[in-house]
């Protein structure tokens, strides 16, 4: 009998050719496009509650409405008062919420691994800020949402979490949403970048860049 390793896959169709990365079903298209769209759903997704008073939210020291690397490469999500979204390499979940369950913290703690019950996607490009203009009511201005904002809003009438993370110099943004709404929310942006020529780019494990950044 033949023996085979399970893949996970995204709630978002993948855009053939295809690959696995860590574990996950990938797209392996690469765009130069100067607007690109990718399916990050593979990254480690932890959410934390807990007091904003607390050790621990001194431990992760970005309060709500920001968004930071820790020492790790983990991107810390300010994500609501007394909540948190940590992003991490694929497979990396369970490290992440050690590390944050050894602080030692009085109050009521929840830390909970989210990464298959989560859609996660990136923009990036010059015209990001066009295209999320489109579909959401925030000023994307530098002078409004510089790099590392993170805020809640409705994203083409979808509740969803969005942080400025630039990448290598480039506007770039994450989306973070239910997994039953990671198609619609793929499809939307497509159909709001198509004008700005919008390209699908396929995920690739940040390990595999030689950086630390999700």
């Amino acid at each position: 009998m033949v023996e085979t390793t399970p893949v996970a896959r995204s709630p978002i169709a993948q855009v053939p050719p295809t690959t696995v990365e860590r574990g996950w079903e990938v797209s392996a298209r690469r765009s130069a496009a100067e607007l690109k769209i990718t399916d990050s759903t593979p990254l480690a997704k932890v959410l934390v509650l807990a007091s904003t008073e607390g050790e621990l939210a001194r431990a992760l020291r970005v309060p709500f409405g920001h968004a930071t690397r820790d020492a790790h490469g983990t991107l810390v999500v300010g994500s609501g008062p007394g909540e948190w979204l940590l992003l991490a390499a694929p497979g990396t979940g369970a490290t992440v919420a050690g590390r944050v369950e050894e602080v030692q913290d009085e109050g009521l703690v929840s830390v909970f691994d989210a990464t298959h019950g989560r859609a996660l996607l990136r923009i990036t490009g010059a015209r990001t800020p066009h295209l999320l203009a489109k579909v959401c009511a925030i000023d994307f201005s530098a002078a409004v949402t510089p790099n590392g904002a993170a805020f809640r809003s409705s994203v083409a009438k979808l509740v969803t979490d969005v942080v400025r993370d630039d990448r290598d110099g480039e506007i770039s943004y994450l989306l973070h949403c239910e997994r039953s709404s990671g198609q619609y929310l793929f499809d939307a942006l497509i159909d709001a970048g198509d004008e700005f020529g919008i390209e699908v780019d396929g995920f690739v494990d940040p390990g595999n860049r030689g950086v630390k950044r999700a």
